[in-house]
């Protein structure tokens, strides 16, 4: 094919192609753009053209070159004037064939996943409750919301993360920066034993990594971007770990790839004013350990809930109660052919509040990112790829101070996290910090 063709997705627009309605459907479940689908197609009809004029008139290109060769001297000007002719043309040909291939990639980068059929309809209120664990938690005295709490402890200063990076910022103290490090020891120490590689992943990534994983477009208001260096900030180390493995071919013989990745993540919370903005549950920046799978795509429903199994018995260590509900069509991010949000209770508030979620993004990413693996004939395919919050950490604690509450403003360590906090049952204002930070700490 001629130059500026658009190859690497060519796969994803033959359902596009043969199955219209499937994705009309999927936009309309979506509450999106249905007319992109017809804009789309009228694009890639007209790029196919494009690219078929330019092939015909780089053949006839061939063939005159040869015709000078032949050519008697009577007949050598015509047939010379007539190559310089085809070659004036062939580059205007390839020029349109760029344009055209600019224009559809451009409205193919504003499709999202095609949704999985089981996907609830609706937008953000929607999603449907699976099951509900643990009991919701009874006190008999006044219950503290997690910044209170966590100023008593020492724990937490929203006014000095103010101070110097201004709102939805945050310092965590002592304990708080304690609790940090312990949960994040439980994460990863859990993940390597369920077979994942750890990661610590960069938190800048190159704007073809962003695109790739879905996070332009829509979601760019989201997105801290530097501009000198053409860089941007990652809300989740799910896009980093995406572009680790872009344009290779995966070996995935022994079963899925899997990594935790550990990344500071940053968010801008645009749209989200007024919002949450006591404490530490919705930050413009928070450390997560974030689980990603490349599975082939035959593996990735069960991958699926692999994935939230082992985010639900993170959960469950922690002594939280939660719910699992299967999101909406509506609220899925672009990426997002399904996703499971497991919300635990935040006491104070009385609800249930997302803490973790796991999406199957299929082939949609790999797609982009040219991530392959080779099927049972040894064919490169695209691989499937999901991402699955392990603990991100500032909510985390939120939710366990309130949960683990007591009425001496103490408050209780869950088991799992006793190892990695000195073995103290509970965190007590004024307490000891080299004795939570455990054993073999110099005297």
């Amino acid at each position: 094919m001629g130059p500026g063709t658009y190859d690497h997705v060519v796969i994803d627009l033959r359902l596009v192609r043969e199955n219209p309605d499937l994705v009309r459907a999927s936009q309309r479940a979506r509450g999106a753009d249905e007319s992109l689908v017809d804009q789309l197609l009228t694009a890639d009809a007209e790029r196919r053209a494009a690219v078929k004029a330019a092939d015909d008139l780089r053949a006839e290109q061939k063939a005159a070159s040869q015709a000078v060769r032949g050519a008697s001297k009577e007949e050598r000007p015509a047939v010379l004037e007539r190559a310089k002719a085809l070659a004036a043309q062939v580059k205007e040909a390839e020029e349109a064939e760029r344009t055209a291939d600019a224009a559809l990639h451009a409205l193919h980068l504003r499709l999202p996943n095609v949704v999985h059929p089981d996907v609830p309809p609706g937008g953000e209120d929607d999603a449907v409750e699976i099951r509900t664990v643990g009991e919701v938690p009874a006190y008999d005295f006044e219950v503290r919301d997690h910044l209170q709490i966590g100023e008593a402890l020492g724990a937490i200063d929203m006014e000095r993360g103010a101070k110097v990076s201004g709102a939805r910022f945050y310092f965590l103290t002592g304990p708080g920066a304690l609790l940090e490090f312990a949960l994040a020891q439980l994460a990863i120490t859990r993940a390597v034993a369920a077979g994942f590689v750890p990661v610590v992943a960069p938190a800048l990534v190159k704007p073809e990594a962003m695109e790739g994983t879905g996070f332009l477009g829509e979601h760019d208001e989201e997105v801290y971007r530097v501009e000198r260096d053409d860089l941007y900030l990652v809300g989740t180390s799910e896009v980093a770990i995406a572009g680790m493995h872009s344009k290779e071919v995966l070996d995935l013989s022994a079963g899925p790839k899997r990594y935790a990745g550990w990344s500071s993540c940053f968010r801008r919370e645009a749209g989200s004013y007024g919002k949450d903005t006591r404490g530490i549950i919705r930050v413009h920046w928070f450390d997560k350990v974030e689980m990603f799978s490349f599975c082939a795509p035959e593996e990735a429903a069960a991958e699926h809930r692999r994935l939230l199994q082992w985010e639900e018995e993170f959960l469950q260590a922690l002594e939280l109660p939660y719910r699992v509900v299967d999101i909406a069509a509506g609220d899925l991010g672009t990426s997002a052919a399904r996703k499971f949000d497991i919300e635990a209770w935040f006491p104070s508030q009385g609800t249930y509040r997302e803490l973790t979620s796991t999406s199957d993004c299929t082939t949609f990413q790999a797609r982009r990112l040219q991530v392959r693996h080779r099927d049972a004939d040894g064919k490169p395919q695209p691989v499937a790829t999901l991402n699955g919050t392990l603990c991100a950490i500032a909510r985390t604690i939120a939710c366990l101070l309130e949960v683990h509450q007591q009425a001496d403003g103490s408050v209780r360590v869950p088991v799992a996290l006793r190892p990695w906090l000195g073995g103290h049952e509970v965190l007590t204002p004024g307490m000891s910090l080299a004795a939570v930070a455990g054993p073999g700490v110099p005297a």
